[in-house]
């Protein structure tokens, strides 16, 4: 018999790797804004998201309700590591039945603590205007919808006060603590009316304080616990209370915990994973001992879990093994046992005791005679194995939760191993001399590929609740700060709509033929005035020029479809901003070199030339360059005809292969690309390097060229929107140190505000004043930051990424010799998000104002239009193409419009008016 009931207390490892399966599956289901509510590990949010960086200083004052007592500390910090922490604390008891009493008289007693420990600790002197910041420990289990907002879930541990379930437990403390501190209140709190029996005095004198206490932060011990051990320099990042109670907290992924809106950096969250098996997942590990005590319990059928674990009832498992063995005759035989019906009758005090002197039966044959058995040498030695089974169970069930949220960290960090400080406090962790061995050899056994390093936790979880409360402090200045320097950066509706009518107003000014010369939105005609019908057939080369990298390419058009073949070239700085026949030539030798390996240098074939720069276009095959951007400067070319530089180039290098009859903007060919697959494409956009749009407009609306009838494309060029000052009231300090450092300041404003050549930079510049203002790398001067253009625009778009772990935006900040922490990386993350959200914003407002143009003009309710899209920010970038189609929703709701992507760049596009002005021609003669 006693051989049966060891083995029904003893679970294989394989049974375990089972469990730790379980346990991540409903941990996941816990996560999970679907399935939450029918988790048993129910997961629950902290609103904690950081842990200490050794800068927080002050002090702070920690209420923790504990089983039989309340505790109360005041904390200083000095700012120095939190190395030499200043505490003083007081234990007062609870008074008796006031854990089944009314709610409102548990937390004006805690308040009445509060109020004798204060009037105790800090001078009357001090300013009482000044605030106290409060942590409140409460070891129930709530759900947070703020760090100091709580609501009551359920009672355990032996309390059920009455009016507190479904409650604000802050709101009731804070009203508690406010009530004490009325003028007539004062005295009567500090005579403590007799309920008073301090245990503890203060380790260290504490500094003179006031008595106004705010409540700013609620956690479980099992939190404190966690940011107890985060002190001294060593991270915490889990923790576990092995008490009368059983729980476990960690700091996951902030993104995974849906049942908040929380979606970067970390977040602790508290599995209260005592209800795990409440499903039934542990019913074949739950022993006819466990069902008994269960039965008997105040909450029969939940919290399987912690009955099989927690303090409070070990003592009772091995009581009802005890009763089973008695009356299957196999102990305490002969003998008068009816003690053993009495509940409570072993304490967990009892069960360490007996395991931790395995050695002599001396210990155990002393508390059975205690609690009024007549043992024999026999039922001693059993009763020590019976300890040992149950408390061994006990510390092995802790080790496989252990293995669970391990492994489960290990996993959604994308990790290949694991390496993690374990904070551990409570009963059997301090009592139990085997308890960490085993913690440590099963977890191992369960994950390999995870090491977990035990923190014992010194002084429970009150020094970690002063910590939350210091760290939320930390961090709500620290967000006043973040918030003061990306508010100018944040725009507002009504900001977007003036925008928008802006944009429109410089658009009609550029169309009108006396006032476009002063308009910022040039409005240029392209002489496009058709898109493909179908019948063009035919070889047709396209030149792609407008960043860095130029594609040439031969586009064949058949019955059957386009097919296309392509090279990208290179453009060298010192070409781009070297003399004008040096840049023309240099393309001419790579257009050589293309069609060459083509096999196509012995035909004569019609070029178009997209060419991404403001010109005036004065014919389809003839335009005029405006201005350089996007880092060019070559010489000589500014107000030349670009299509005859290119063709004076072709004559140098005696090359006879090509004939340049379009020249077209790559806005314009994204268009025609995208509208050969759809008709109602009839506005192109750019975003990527730089950015620009074209769209169809009416003949008689376009006062620089003559005739009224049809339509004609044009090219906005609305990159240089506001360089008439009208968008100064947008230009943060940021965008003035950007722009001023450009190879043209003042010019291509709204361009240097949306593209991706700038971008980075900005974000650059508000890290430099992040770091100054000591908001990013603890304020340690980063000379790489320094460096002009380090910070690319390809990094938003990293960065940016939902779901991207914080150890992968570190190593990018690594890999810019930046070292930064969990806590900036998440900062980062934010500033990256607020520059790519203006510019995709200020990019709809542009684009509103000219679908409602559009609109207008064809007189109809309800505008149906597609725009062609191109440029790697829009393409590449995670969220700009939702955040533009988001806002262009809300700023022009009487336009359908629908984005589809440029497949193959605007090369195709070219080709295609090519293709339409050979068709043309051909026509003609």
């Amino acid at each position: 018999q006693i051989q049966r009931a060891l083995r029904t207390l003893s679970i294989p490892l394989e049974r375990l790797h089972v469990m730790k399966g379980h346990m991540i599956e409903d941990m996941c289901k816990g996560l999970s804004r679907q399935t939450h509510a029918q988790a048993k590990v129910r997961m629950l949010p902290t609103y904690i998201c950081s842990t200490p960086n050794g800068t927080e200083k002050g002090n702070f004052l920690v209420v923790e309700l504990c089983q039989s007592q309340v505790r109360t500390l005041l904390v200083t910090l000095y700012g120095d590591g939190n190395l030499s922490p200043q505490m003083m604390y007081k234990i007062y008891d609870l008074p008796e039945g006031i854990t089944q009493g009314e709610g409102e008289a548990l937390f004006d007693f805690i308040a009445q603590c509060v109020t004798q420990f204060l009037s105790e600790t800090t001078s009357s002197d001090t300013d009482s205007e000044q605030c106290l910041p409060l942590g409140f420990v409460f070891p129930f289990t709530c759900r947070q919808t703020q760090l100091n907002k709580a609501e009551l879930l359920s009672w355990s541990k032996g309390f059920n006060c009455s009016g507190v379930v479904g409650k604000d437990v802050v709101e009731l403390l804070q009203a508690a603590i406010d009530k004490q501190a009325g003028p007539d209140k004062e005295g009567e709190a500090s005579g403590g009316g007799g309920w008073f029996k301090s245990r503890k005095s203060s380790q260290s004198a504490a500094p003179s304080q006031s008595r106004h206490v705010e409540v700013v932060a609620l956690m479980n011990d099992t939190v404190g616990t966690m940011m107890t051990c985060s002190m001294e320099g060593r991270a915490c990042e889990v923790a576990m209370v092995a008490d009368k109670g059983s729980n476990c907290c960690f700091m996951a992924e902030a993104y995974l915990v849906e049942t908040t809106d929380e979606t970067s950096g970390r977040m602790c969250v508290n599995t209260e994973w005592g209800c795990f098996g409440d499903d039934g997942t542990l019913n074949d590990l739950f022993t006819p001992y466990d069902q008994a005590v269960d039965e008997e319990s105040s909450n029969p059928g939940e919290k399987r879990f912690e009955k099989m674990v927690g303090t409070l009832y070990l003592g009772e498992i091995v009581r009802h093994v005890l009763i089973a063995l008695t009356a299957e005759k196999a102990m305490f035989t002969g003998t008068d046992a009816a003690v053993l019906k009495e509940k409570g009758v072993f304490t967990t005090q009892h069960l360490l005791e007996i395991v931790n002197n395995e050695d002599s039966i001396t210990e155990v044959r002393r508390i059975l005679e205690a609690v009024g058995l007549q043992p024999s040498e026999r039922d001693c030695g059993r009763m020590q194995q019976i300890c040992r089974a149950v408390v061994g169970r006990a510390a092995t069930l802790h080790a496989t939760g252990l293995a669970a949220i391990l492994s489960y960290m290990c996993q959604t960090r994308d990790l290949e191993s694991l390496m993690v400080n374990v904070g551990v406090e409570g009963e059997l962790f301090a009592g139990y001399s085997r308890f960490e061995e085993i913690l440590l050899s099963v977890s191992r056994l369960l994950a390999p590929e995870c090491m977990a390093t035990i923190l014992a936790s010194r002084d429970g979880s009150g020094r970690g609740a002063a910590m939350v409360t210091a760290v939320a402090l930390r961090l709500a200045a620290q967000r006043h700060a973040v918030d003061e320097v990306l508010a100018p950066l944040r725009l507002s509706r009504d900001d977007l709509v003036k925008v928008q009518a802006l944009m429109r107003e410089e658009m009609d000014r550029g169309l009108g033929k006396e006032t476009n010369p002063s308009a910022s939105v040039r409005m240029l005609p392209t002489y496009v005035t058709h898109t493909p019908d179908g019948t063009e057939k035919g070889d047709f080369l396209a030149l792609d020029l407008g960043g860095t990298n130029f594609r040439v390419l031969v586009v064949r058009i058949t019955e059957d479809g386009i097919t296309m073949a392509s090279e990208i070239y290179v453009i060298p700085v010192g070409i781009m901003q070297g003399s004008g026949e040096e840049l023309f030539d240099h393309i001419i030798d790579c257009i050589i070199d293309f069609q060459t390996k083509q096999n196509l240098v012995a035909q004569m074939l019609p070029l178009g030339f997209t060419f991404s720069f403001p010109c005036q276009q004065v014919g389809l095959d003839k335009a005029l360059l405006l201005t350089w951007t996007k880092g060019f400067s070559a010489s000589g070319c500014v107000g030349q005809d670009v299509v005859q530089l290119l063709r004076d180039a072709a004559k140098r290098k005696r090359h006879l292969g090509m004939q340049v009859v379009a020249l077209v903007n790559d806005t314009v060919g994204t268009m025609m690309a995208c509208g050969y697959d759809d008709p109602k494409c009839e506005i192109g956009l750019i975003v990527g390097t730089g950015t620009n749009a074209c769209y169809m407009e009416e003949m008689k609306n376009v006062g620089t060229v003559e005739g009224d009838q049809g339509r004609m494309c044009i090219n906005m060029e609305w990159g240089a929107f506001g360089d008439n000052g009208c968008l100064d009231h947008l230009f943060t300090h940021f965008d003035q140190v950007v722009d001023e450092t450009t190879i043209n300041p003042g010019k291509q404003r709204f361009e240097k505000l949306i593209s991706g050549m700038y971008l980075g930079e900005i974000v650059r510049q508000i890290l430099l004043v992040m770091t100054e203002k000591e908001l990013l790398f603890q304020g340690k001067p980063c000379p790489k930051l320094q460096t002009k253009d380090i910070f690319k625009t390809k990094f938003l778009s990293t960065i940016e990424l939902n779901g991207l772990a914080l150890r992968q935006i570190r190593a990018i900040l690594n890999e810019l010799e930046l070292d930064a922490s969990f806590e900036d990386c998440v900062l980062m993350r934010e500033v990256c998000q607020t520059v790519s959200l203006r510019a995709a914003q200020l990019c709809a407002a542009g684009l509103a104002a000219v679908v409602e143009k559009m609109r207008e003009n064809r007189g109809v309710d309800q505008l149906s239009v597609t725009v062609g899209v191109d440029g790697t920010l829009y393409k590449l970038h995670p969220c700009f193409s939702n955040n533009l189609q988001t806002t262009l929703k809300d700023l022009a709701p009487n336009c359908n419009v629908t984005f589809m992507l440029s497949e193959d760049g605007s090369g195709k596009g070219a080709a295609l008016v090519a293709a339409v002005a050979d068709r043309a021609a051909n026509a003609m003669e």
